[in-house]
This record gives structure tokens, sequence and C-alpha cells, in this order.
């Protein structure tokens, strides 16, 4: 095979009411609305496009690993600590629910956030190296 997959382009993120969270998406974390109908939103933030789509109640995108804890599926990278801790700031004020910062174990720091349906997301303060050179970030 010569060809490889090149990026995630899309992110599909189960809603119950796609006017409620699309406008929670836009006022709280920024995105920037591209399209809205009945069944879907197609937000532009993060680099990506997220599609929320409607969904039944109690659907999310979290699921559980093999030791009964809930896990996101998707993690935003934020350009050091400094920003992770601002943005973590911003998103308590906004009444976001939020997570506190925490060490895994790992280089930098996360934490987690939700939605209004309860989708978990993750946020790290480590920006990808290849992601910061193709950006001329510093």
């Amino acid at each position: 095979m010569s060809e490889k997959l090149l990026r995630v382009g899309t992110t599909y993120i189960p809603v119950t009411d796609v006017e409620l969270s699309s406008d929670w998406y836009v006022n709280k974390l920024g995105a920037e609305l591209s399209y809205k109908d009945e069944d879907k939103a197609i937000l532009n933030f993060a680099n990506q496009s997220i599609f929320l789509v409607k969904s039944k109640k109690n659907q999310s995108s979290n699921f559980y690993d093999i030791y009964g804890v809930e896990r996101f599926s998707l993690t935003f990278e934020v350009n050091g600590l400094n920003a992770l801790e601002s943005i973590h700031r911003d998103f308590t004020e906004k009444e976001i629910r939020v997570g506190k910062i925490e060490n895994r174990g790992h280089s930098g720091k996360n934490f987690v956030f939700y939605d209004l349906d309860g989708n978990k997301f993750d946020v790290w303060s480590e920006l990808s190296p290849i992601f910061k050179e193709k950006f001329l970030i510093s």
C-alpha cells in the first residue's frame, strides 16, 4: 500500500438537541458554526470539523475501559501549562463542567470537561511537535 491516512478530518459527537448544543459549542468553546439543520450541526474548531449529530437520549462518545473507568474519545491540545491553566479558568468561569488539572505520569498535565450531553473530552498541555513545526508555533 503506497498511500496512507493523512489526518482525522471530522469527528462526530452525539447530542440530544442540535440547536442548544451548537449554541453551547459556539459560545463556550469558540467554535465556528458552518451549517445547521434539525439533525446536525457542522462546527469548525481546533483545526477540525466537528459534526453534532442528533441522537437518542443517554448517548455519548464516552466508553468504559476494562477497569470500569469512563474514558473520553478525544483530546484537545494546547501550547503549554500556562495555556492549560488559562483555559481551565475560562471554562470554570463559563460554568463548563471541568475536572481538576492533573498529572497523569507522562509529560504535561491534563484536565477533562463535559458538554451538555455528558460527552467527556480531555485537554492536554503538550502541543504535538509536528503541529508546532507546521504552524511555526514556539
